[in-house]
C-alpha cells in the first residue's frame, strides 16, 4: 500500500501533536515536517514536496488561506486540507476558490478525520459527501427552514445556485455558463429576491442544504 507524505502547519504545538498522534496510528500516512506559520508552510512544501498538506487557517506571518493560494499556485499536485475551529462558512468557500481539496473541523471525530482523508486520496465520492454534510451541519447559519421551495426557481437559477455552493465567483460562473457577468448579477439578484435570503454566503447555504446531493 502506498505510504502518503503529510507536512502539517500549525501555529499550536498541542495541535501539531495531536493530529501527528492520529496520523501515526494509520500506517497509510507518514509525517514529514511541521511547520508554525505560513511562510514555512510554503518553504517546506518547496523542500519536501509532501503529498498533503494540513494547514491551519489562522497562523501568523500568513495565514492558512493565503499560504494555501501562493501553495496551489506553484505545487497544484499537493492536495490542501484546511483546518480550523472557525465555524464562518465564508473561510470555507474562500478555501475552495484557492483550490483547497478539503476543509476539516478541527473538533470533528478523529475517525471522520481519517475517512474524509481516505477520501480525498481514493477519490470516494460516497464518503467525501457523507462527511461533507458532517462538517456543513456545523456551520451554524441562518435558519433556512421558512426559506421558499426550490420549486420556484428556474433550470438556470438553480444551475447558477449549484455553481455558488462550489465557491465560483460571478466572473467563473459567468465563463462556464457562456454568458455575461452581469447576467449572472443579474440571476443573483433575482435568487436572492425569490428566496428572500440576504447575501451570497445565504445562497450558498441554501444550495448545500436544497440542491447538492
Amino acid at each position: 500500500m502506498e505510504n502518503y507524505r503529510i507536512l502539517i502547519a500549525d501555529d499550536h504545538p498541542h495541535a501539531r501533536l495531536a493530529i501527528t498522534e492520529m496520523l501515526e496510528g494509520d500506517s497509510l500516512f507518514s509525517i514529514v515536517g511541521q511547520a508554525t506559520n505560513g511562510k514555512e508552510a510554503i518553504e517546506f512544501c518547496e523542500e519536501l514536496l509532501p503529498d498533503i498538506l494540513l494547514i491551519d487557517i489562522n497562523m501568523p506571518i500568513l495565514n492558512g488561506l493565503e499560504a494555501t493560494k501562493i501553495i496551489k499556485g506553484k505545487f497544484p499536485h499537493i492536495k490542501v486540507i484546511i483546518l480550523s475551529v472557525s465555524d464562518h462558512i465564508e473561510d470555507l468557500f474562500t478555501a475552495i476558490q484557492y483550490g483547497a481539496q478539503g476543509y476539516l473541523l478541527k473538533n470533528m471525530d478523529p475517525d471522520d478525520w481519517l475517512q474524509y482523508l481516505r477520501s480525498i486520496i481514493e477519490g470516494s465520492n460516497t464518503v467525501a459527501k457523507d462527511l461533507a454534510g458532517k462538517l456543513l451541519y456545523q456551520f451554524r447559519e441562518r435558519d433556512l427552514q421558512n426559506a421558499p421551495s426550490i420549486s420556484s426557481l428556474t433550470p438556470r437559477e438553480k444551475e447558477i445556485l449549484l455553481l455558488v455552493s462550489k465557491g465560483l465567483t460571478n466572473k467563473q460562473i459567468a465563463s462556464q455558463l457562456f454568458i455575461s457577468e452581469n447576467t449572472v448579477k443579474n440571476h443573483m439578484k433575482n435568487l436572492l429576491e425569490k428566496l428572500n435570503l440576504e447575501n451570497r454566503v445565504q445562497l450558498a447555504s441554501y444550495a448545500l442544504k436544497y440542491i447538492t446531493k
